[in-house]
């Protein structure tokens, strides 16, 4: 039995899809099993990050778990507590997803978020992975409103590249760390074959539609009013407005061999991605 938390998301979605693909014992945590919409055979369980005895619940009998915390300043004691209901419940292996640049000085307050999880991850004394991907490919999925409307699609990061994973790679990493001791004590940090540019993805995605897309770019404090303006907290607003920065400044583009090291083959470049899911920008 793997547990699977953040199972309605991005990563946990794809991971659940790929091992009920290899006929593996799935449970998926959510918060709302009433609502979620899993492949048959998965067991949905309910957890809440905030609710301890409901996330022990979810990992008792389990032989392993991929553990997505929370990100932010707000949450470093609930991904804490995370790891511990798994160790508490006997899991013998875990996977966490952190994120890449974790613990770069030049990432700021942002780049501490994940540390705690990461940290209680290897004081757990149990096996762990840990995964560091680079901007995901479905982050453009932010562009479907604008795309659909014929507008221009928004740019924070100005001319700074980053290795654009795509989401179902990260899965298929998660997986293999999660069915093998192969890969026990280590970090992975996941990237796509080449670094790009949000104008580059703008161009894939433009080539995968068939019809030009323009590109603006917006200054990082119109972005952090936006973010204020929707409820979020003045450190979280800094904290990723700081990663923007950073990507600009060139921090993010890096690219690496680990998805190929561990899936034995080149990783998908976005614009596989881009026309793969060209159908949710068409509507």
């Amino acid at each position: 039995m793997i547990v699977i938390t953040g199972a309605t998301g991005t990563i946990g979605s794809e991971i659940v899809r790929q091992l009920i693909e290899r006929g593996v014992k799935v449970r998926a945590v959510t918060r709302d099993p009433d609502r979620a919409r899993f492949p048959g055979g998965v067991e949905v369980v309910r957890g809440d990050y905030a609710d301890t005895a409901s996330m022990a619940a979810a990992m008792t009998g389990a032989e392993a778990a991929f553990l997505v915390g929370l990100l932010g300043p707000d949450y470093v004691e609930l991904d804490r507590a995370l790891v511990a209901a798994a160790r508490d419940a006997g899991v013998r292996r875990v996977v966490k997803l952190s994120a890449i640049g974790t613990g770069d000085a030049a990432l700021g307050r942002v780049g501490t978020w994940h540390l705690p999880g990461e940290q209680a991850v290897r004081d757990s004394g149990v096996a762990w992975t840990i995964l560091r991907p680079s901007s995901f490919a479905s982050n453009t999925f932010s562009w479907i409103d604008p795309v659909r409307a014929g507008g221009p699609v928004p740019n924070l990061t100005g001319s700074g590249a980053q290795g654009v994973i795509d989401p179902r790679d990260v899965a298929a990493v998660a997986v293999a760390a999660l069915l093998s001791p192969d890969h026990d004590g280590r970090v992975y940090t996941l990237t796509g074959p080449r670094a790009l540019t949000a104008h580059e993805q703008a161009a894939a995605l433009s080539e995968a539609l068939g019809r030009p897309i323009e590109v603006i770019d917006v200054p990082l404090e119109t972005a952090r009013e936006h973010m204020l303006a929707a409820g979020m907290s003045a450190e979280f607003a800094d904290g990723a407005m700081a990663g923007q920065a950073y990507v600009r400044e060139g921090g993010n583009a890096r690219v690496t061999g680990d998805v190929e090291a561990v899936l034995g083959r080149p990783p998908r470049g976005y614009a596989e991605w881009a026309r793969d899911h060209a159908a949710a920008f068409t509507g």
